[in-house]
């Protein structure tokens, strides 16, 4: 071999040998340029501590509401139309106005009513003189029948026109009665207190009593009621508090954060609706600020019952797997466990512990993707973070509505606005 060939084998082994030592020392020097990258960056390591936020479980009264959307309506709306032909001379009210019972909405000319009202005040002026000639005549023909003067037939005549006349003078006065009723229907007053809608008619226009589109639609605002429905499945817990008292109701604001009112269930009604399982409340307001208004869609709640010290805990908090429901708790030394629980009920701030779970036990609300039995963690305060806000407890109105304790079995009775969580 010469010298040129050896050289040329030993430059190719030497390639050879460089290539294998770079694959071999390459995943190496991959990991230790990683953790330098993630030393730079400040990213934890697998001893360090899992950073969580996590808040103490508490004991608290928890009001248990059912959730419907309702229309209002007014408390009594009254189409107000003339009862007497005629024309419109005047009209006294305001678009908008609030009026009282027996304010005078419209006036109607009163001349032929006036006319026909008078004549039959002059006829009976005119019967009553009759009357009062005939009694005298009789008086006279008593006198004399008592000597034989007269025959009794004349003087029987004479006390059956009496009793005729008399007769006369009450259908006179049962006349005046009548024309007075209709020339007092000119003045067109409001039956009920409330607001006048837009006008329907103007002044000088001939309106008939047999007219059906009226003169303005008068609706009452104070107080108002409010129509909605709720699932059949409800009517026990319906009954009972009506059973107990009128059961509070919240009409609710779109957003379903502030209450417009506050008022009372005044009527469950005595039938179901076959066609969509639901059964019909009517609520009643007192609407004092005008906050609904008649056709209004409005979202009411009805406080049925009052959960009493039970474990409260974040919603956030609860997590779900195969087994169902569970939190993760905080023991001694900054480590987590797994603890299975059973829920009451649920919303989108809070969740009602039934069993596993005891008040002042700190739970986890965050950072669950690293988490597993016993795993080390750094705990940050859930309040301070602003992520649980303490929901403020309204207070009940009669001070005595509900009973239930926690873990019994009326507590797991389901709630439209708290709908119930599945147990495992």
């Amino acid at each position: 071999m010469t010298l040129k060939r050896r050289i040329t084998v030993f430059f190719i082994a030497g390639l050879v040998v460089a290539a294998v030592a770079a694959v071999y020392y390459m995943p190496v020097r991959q990991q230790t340029v990683a953790a330098v990258s993630s030393s730079r960056r400040g990213g934890p390591s697998a001893s360090e501590p899992i950073p969580v936020l996590a808040t103490a479980a508490r004991a608290a009264d928890v009001p248990v509401y059912l959730d419907g959307v309702g229309t209002a309506k007014a408390l009594n709306t009254v189409t107000v139309r003339s009862q007497v032909d005629g024309k419109i001379i005047n009209i006294s009210f305001t678009e908008g106005q609030d009026v009282p019972a027996g304010y005078v909405l419209a006036k109607i000319d009163p001349a032929t009513y006036q006319a026909a009202f008078d004549q039959t005040v002059a006829k009976k002026a005119q019967d009553e003189s009759q009357l009062a000639n005939a009694r005298l005549d009789l008086d006279r023909y008593t006198r004399l029948a008592a000597t034989n003067a007269v025959n009794k037939q004349q003087l029987d005549t004479q006390r059956a026109l009496v009793s005729q006349l008399e007769a006369q003078v009450k259908l006179d006065q049962a006349a005046i009665d009548n024309a007075r009723a209709i020339l007092s229907y000119t003045d067109i007053v409001a039956p009920i207190a409330g607001r006048t809608g837009i006008r329907l008619i103007d002044v000088g226009n001939l309106v008939r009593g047999a007219e059906a589109t009226g003169i303005v639609i008068l609706t009452q605002l104070r107080p108002i009621s409010v129509f909605f429905s709720l699932p059949q499945q409800n009517l026990p817990d319906l009954t009972k508090g009506m059973a107990e008292g009128q059961l509070p109701v919240d009409a609710l604001t779109a957003d379903g954060k502030s209450a417009l009112d506050k008022g009372k269930v005044t009527v469950i009604d005595n039938q179901v609706d076959q066609t969509t399982g639901t059964v019909k409340l009517r609520a009643e307001f007192p609407n004092n600020d005008l906050q609904l208004w008649p056709g209004q869609f409005v979202n009411v709640r009805v406080l049925i019952d009052t959960l009493r010290q039970v474990v409260v805990v974040p919603t956030a908090a609860i997590q779900r797997g195969p087994n169902g429901p569970f939190v993760y708790v905080l023991k001694d030394g900054d480590a987590v466990t797994v603890r299975r629980v059973t829920l009451t009920q649920q919303n989108d701030v809070q969740a009602v512990v039934a069993t596993g779970l005891q008040a002042d036990e700190r739970v986890v609300t965050t950072g669950f993707a690293r988490l597993t039995e016993g795993t080390q963690v750094a705990v940050s305060s859930a309040e301070d973070a602003g992520q649980v806000t303490t929901p403020v407890t309204r207070p009940r109105p009669d001070g005595t509505r509900g009973t239930r304790e926690r873990g019994g079995e009326k507590a797991k009775r389901p709630s439209a606005g708290l709908p119930p969580a599945a147990n495992p």
